[in-house]
C-alpha cells in the first residue's frame, strides 16, 4: 500500500506530506483546493505523462515521491528483485522534472528508466478517475470488461497470436498477388537485360583498356615517328649519341694514370651508356610493334560505345554492370518460384485461419458462458450502490469478418427504471449512474487483482444522499481488501473513512500553496459539517455531521 506521498514544487503545491494508512482514505475539501493536483502528483509518480507545465512558477524543477509497504506480497517484491534494484519490504519510488527537460526516475534509490516506473506502476496502484466514466462511453472497451471479468487472458493471448499471424500471412500473399499481376512483364524485361549483359561478355577493367588502346591507335603515326628518331639519335645514326658519348668514356678512362678522378668520371658515363643504349633498344622494339590498323580502330571504338551504352543503363562501371546483371539473374530465380511461394502461402494461410476459427470460437464460447455470471455481480453491485432495480447485460453481436478482439463485437445494456426494456447504455446512463456504474463493474471485474492501492477521484460525480452513502459503504468493503484512497465531495462518502485529510489552499507571503492534514474526531466533524451546510454552520449542521459519522461504522460485508 501506498504509505508516504512527498510532493514539492508541482502546479500550486510548494512541499506537501501526506501519510496513508491502510483501508479507507478520503481527501476533502473545497472545490479548487488542490485535490486533483494530488492525483495528478501520483499518476506522474507512477510514470504518467510529465510536462513542464506542472512545474511550480519560479521553481527549475518538480518532484514526486512516495513509498510503498509491499509487506506479504511476494509477487511485487520479486519484480523489484527481477528489475534489479534493491529488494526488500518498502518500496520508494522518485521522479523528477526538469524545465531543461532533464527528467530522471529512481527506484529504490537507483536511476531507472520510464518504462521500469511504469511497469511497477501498474501492479502497486489502480487509478479511477473521470475518464473512467468516459470510458463506459466507449463499446470498444465494453467486452475487454467482460474478459477481464471472466479472466480470458490466455484465449485472449491465443487468438491474438492467430489472428496477427493471419494478418502477416495476409499481407504477404497480397504482395505476391500483386507480383504475379506484372510477373510475366517484369520477367520479360529481367530476362532482356541479363541476356544484353551476358551477350557483352564484360571484363572488369577492360574498358579502361580499350580506351588506353584506341589512343595508341588514333596516335599511330606520331607513336611511330617519335620513337623511331629516337631510337637513330640515340643508337642508329651515324653521329648517334651512344657512339659520342662511347668515345669520350673511353678517353677519360685512357687519362686514369695521369688523373684517377677522370677515370672515375669515365665509368659514371659508360654507366649511363648502358642505360640510354636500353632505352634505344626498347624504342626500336615499340616502334616494330606500332601499328596502322583503321579495321581495328573501328572495332575498338565500336566495343566502347557498346560498353559505354551498358553504363547509361545499368551502372557507372562495368562492376556494376556485372553485378545489376547477378541481380537480374536472382531476381529472375525469386520470380519463378513465385508460383510456389503463393501456393505455399495459401496453404498457411487456410491453417492460421482454422487456428484462428478455433481460437476465437473458444473465446465466445467462454465470453457467453460468463454473460450471465456477470450480469449477476454486476447487479448485485449496483443494487449495493442504491440502484435495486437495475438491470444490466452484455450483448454479444457477431462480426461479418474475425476482429482485432475476436468474432463478436460487445455493448452494455442498462435500465434502471422497472418495465423499461434494457437499452445501450452509452445512450441513456446519466453521470451519477456511469460513476456507479463504474464502481459496480470495477467491483465485479478488478482493473487488476493485484493492486495494492485503489485511487478513486471523485467517482461520486453527479450523486448524493442514499446513492453517495451506498458508494461509499461500498469503497469502505473494497478498502478492507485493497487500500482505497478517494477524493469526494460527498459528506455521505467521507463518512465511511477510517482515515480523514482535509486540502486546502492557502495565500503565503504573495504566493498561492496547498496543505494537507489528518483530520481528528472534531476536526472531521468541522469537515462533514462545512460539506453538509456550506459556509453556514450550525449547531443542528454539526449534529447532522457526527450522526452521519456513527452511521457509517455499522456491520460490513466482508469482501
Amino acid at each position: 500500500m501506498l504509505t508516504e506521498l512527498i510532493i514539492r514544487n508541482v502546479a500550486i503545491i510548494d512541499r506537501l506530506e501526506l501519510r496513508f494508512g491502510p483501508g479507507f482514505n478520503v481527501l476533502t475539501g473545497e472545490t479548487g483546493a488542490g485535490k486533483s493536483i494530488i492525483i495528478d502528483a501520483v499518476s506522474l509518480l507512477l510514470g504518467g505523462r510529465g510536462s513542464s507545465d506542472l512545474i511550480r512558477n519560479g521553481c527549475e524543477e518538480a518532484v514526486v515521491e512516495g513509498v510503498f509497504d509491499l509487506t506479504g506480497h511476494d509477487l511485487l517484491q520479486n519484480l523489484v528483485t527481477e528489475a534489479g534494484f534493491e529488494p526488500g519490504t518498502e518500496l520508494f519510488l522518485k521522479r523528477v522534472l526538469s524545465r531543461g527537460g532533464k527528467n530522471r526516475v529512481y527506484i529504490n534509490g537507483s536511476a531507472a528508466r520510464l518504462q521500469q516506473l511504469q511497469e511497477l506502476g501498474r501492479e502497486l496502484v489502480a487509478l479511477y478517475g473521470q475518464h473512467e466514466h468516459q470510458a463506459l462511453q466507449k463499446t470498444d472497451r465494453h467486452l475487454e470488461q467482460l474478459d477481464r471479468f471472466a479472466g480470458l487472458h490466455n484465449e485472449e493471448t491465443d487468438y491474438r497470436k492467430a489472428y496477427l499471424r493471419l494478418r502477416e500471412l495476409t499481407e504477404a500473399l497480397q504482395t505476391l498477388e500483386e507480383k504475379e499481376k506484372s510477373r510475366h512483364e517484369r520477367l520479360t524485361l529481367l530476362e532482356f537485360q541479363g541476356r544484353e549483359i551476358g551477350d557483352a561478355g564484360i571484363r572488369p577493367g577492360e574498358d579502361a583498356e580499350l580506351e588506353a588502346e584506341r589512343s595508341r591507335l588514333l596516335n599511330a603515326e606520331r607513336l611511330l615517328a617519335a620513337s623511331q628518331e629516337g631510337y637513330e639519335t640515340l643508337y642508329g645514326g651515324e653521329r648517334a649519341l651512344v657512339g659520342e658519348l662511347d668515345r669520350v668514356a673511353g678517353a677519360l678512362e685512357t687519362l686514369g694514370d695521369a688523373d684517377p678522378a677522370l677515370a672515375l668520371l669515365g665509368e659514371t658515363l659508360r654507366s649511363a651508356l648502358f642505360g640510354l643504349e636500353d632505352t634505344a633498344f626498347q624504342l626500336r622494339d615499340y616502334a616494330a610493334k606500332v601499328v596502322f590498323d583503321e579495321e581495328r580502330r573501328h572495332q575498338v571504338e565500336e566495343r566502347l560505345r557498346l560498353l559505354n551504352s551498358l553504363k547509361r543503363k545499368y551502372g557507372p562501371t562495368l562492376e556494376g554492370i556485372l553485378a545489376y546483371g547477378a541481380a537480374c539473374q536472382s531476381e529472375i530465380g525469386e520470380l519463378g518460384r513465385l508460383e510456389a511461394r503463393s501456393e505455399t502461402l495459401r496453404k498457411e494461410l487456410a491453417e492460421c485461419r482454422s487456428r484462428l476459427d478455433q481460437a476465437g470460437n473458444r473465446w465466445s464460447r467462454q465470453r457467453r458462458g460468463a454473460q450471465i455470471a456477470m450480469k449477476q455481480a454486476v447487479e448485485r453491485e449496483m443494487a449495493a450502490l442504491a440502484m435495486p432495480r437495475a438491470v444490466f447485460g452484455i450483448r454479444l453481436t457477431p462480426l461479418s469478418e474475425p476482429g482485432p478482439r475476436g468474432l463478436e463485437k460487445g455493448e452494455f445494456f442498462l435500465s434502471v427504471n422497472p418495465g423499461e426494456a434494457p437499452k445501450p447504455l452509452v445512450s441513456i446512463a446519466s453521470g451519477g449512474e456511469l460513476s456507479r456504474i463504474m464502481l459496480a463493474l470495477n467491483c465485479a471485474a478488478p482493473l487488476r487483482e493485484t493492486a495494492l492501492t485503489m485511487i478513486f477521484d471523485e467517482v461520486d460525480a453527479g450523486i448524493g444522499g442514499a446513492a453517495g452513502a451506498a458508494v461509499g459503504e461500498k469503497l469502505r468493503q473494497v478498502s478492507r481488501c485493497n487500500q482505497v484512497l478517494c477524493i469526494t465531495h460527498l459528506p455521505q462518502v467521507a463518512a465511511f473513512a477510517d482515515r480523514h485529510f482535509q486540502v486546502e489552499k492557502r495565500q503565503e507571503q504573495d504566493r498561492t500553496t496547498v496543505l494537507a492534514h489528518i483530520l481528528d474526531q472534531n476536526g472531521r466533524v468541522a469537515e462533514m459539517a462545512r460539506m453538509l451546510g456550506g459556509t453556514r454552520i450550525t449547531d443542528r449542521t454539526l449534529e447532522n455531521a457526527r450522526e452521519l459519522i456513527l452511521h457509517s461504522t455499522g456491520e460490513e460485508t466482508p469482501c
